[in-house]
C-alpha cells in the first residue's frame, strides 16, 4: 500500500520537471533572440 501510493506520485513529479526545464528553455532562447534583435537594430541605426 505505501510502496504504490509512493509510486504514483514520483511520474507526476518528473512530468511538471520536464514542462518547467521546456518553459525555462523557451524563455531563455526568447530573450537571446530578443537582444539580437535589439543589439541588431542598434548596429544598423547607429
Amino acid at each position: 500500500m505505501m510502496s504504490a501510493a509512493k509510486r504514483k506520485p514520483a511520474p507526476m513529479k518528473t512530468k511538471p520537471k520536464e514542462e518547467v526545464n521546456k518553459k525555462a528553455i523557451i524563455w531563455t532562447v526568447s530573450l537571446a533572440a530578443v537582444l539580437i534583435v535589439i543589439i541588431a537594430l542598434l548596429l544598423i541605426l547607429s
